[in-house]
């Protein structure tokens, strides 16, 4: 008898269910933007690298940096907004005469340090019709030991450091072109700000930074790319340059590189590991490959 009302119950109980369900709204998740897909593709690569970047193995790649250039410095430190509700600083040198051309520089792991304020001007020399902008990616942070940098490295968040280059994008304005240069830690990061910058991306300049992976976000970069890397170098590695040439070519995207037998940081004149034939061959490519761009 029990069992009989039992099944006698369940479909009232179904037929409510459906009724319930069929009464509840639907509930419609908002597209997902352009930037957010981005920012998801941005994790992967930036992720490991600084896991790998707090390592003691990548501090030994980094002897303890010198004075590299008594000259006195041609730009001025300046503030400029980011989305994230904060002001972000960057070393400024506008061009000479106005123009809608921006070079943004990122720095090496170190920070923005005298070394990179210097680069920075050597570039504006050559480069007369741009704007150019070092990013201080850490917030005003500088390292002077590799210890120092490895725990600059392990604190940094990476929505920040986005939010950073966007912030010099929007500074530059949505008309302007721009182009990127950067080394090791910056030379990745001038990549990923050319992806992040789209169709304004006229032209990346990499010196030993981590290449991209994923090839959906490599087919989305809009400009052409040089990279300098060393054969002697372990991040990265010869085998991961090889990587990203093929990469680059599966793709369908315009890469060339230039390989010296040098080690990590060739082109830095602050680093111990110096290699002059080496810098001056590198920043001669990439003044010509930025003036043809």
């Amino acid at each position: 008898m029990r069992m009989k009302k039992l099944l006698l119950f369940l479909p009232v109980v179904a037929v409510t269910l459906l009724w319930s369900s069929w009464q509840k709204p639907i509930e419609h998740r908002s597209m997902i933007n352009k930037e957010e897909i981005i920012s998801c593709m941005n994790s992967e690569t930036i992720e490991a690298y600084l896991q790998e970047a707090a390592t003691p193995a990548f501090a030994n790649m980094h002897p303890d940096v010198k004075q590299s250039s008594q000259e006195p410095l041609l730009g001025s430190m300046i503030q400029y907004k980011t989305s994230d509700g904060l002001v972000a600083n960057g070393y400024f040198i506008p061009s000479k005469k106005k123009s809608k051309k921006w070079l943004i520089v990122v720095q090496e792991w170190w920070g923005l340090n005298e070394n990179i304020k210097h680069e920075a001007d050597k570039y504006s020399k050559d480069l007369q019709d741009m704007n150019i902008l070092a990013v201080d990616m850490y917030d005003g942070k500088v390292a002077a030991t590799a210890d120092s940098a490895a725990k600059i490295m392990r604190s940094v968040d990476m929505n920040r450091l986005t939010n950073i280059i966007r912030g010099a994008i929007t500074l530059a304005g949505d008309k302007a072109s721009i182009y990127t240069v950067g080394w090791c830690f910056g030379g990745m990061w001038s990549l990923q700000t050319a992806i992040l910058a789209g169709s304004q991306a006229k032209g990346t300049v990499m010196f030993y930074g981590r290449p991209e992976s994923n090839l959906e976000k490599l087919k989305s970069i809009q400009c052409d790319v040089i990279g300098f890397f060393g054969n002697l170098d372990r991040s990265p590695a010869p085998a991961m340059v090889t990587e990203f040439e093929n990469n680059m070519k599966t793709a369908g995207k315009n890469l060339v590189t230039h390989k010296y037998e040098a080690g990590h940081g060739f082109a830095n004149p602050s680093n111990p590991s110096f290699n002059a034939a080496a810098a001056e061959d590198s920043y001669s490519k990439a003044i010509a490959f930025l003036k043809s761009h």
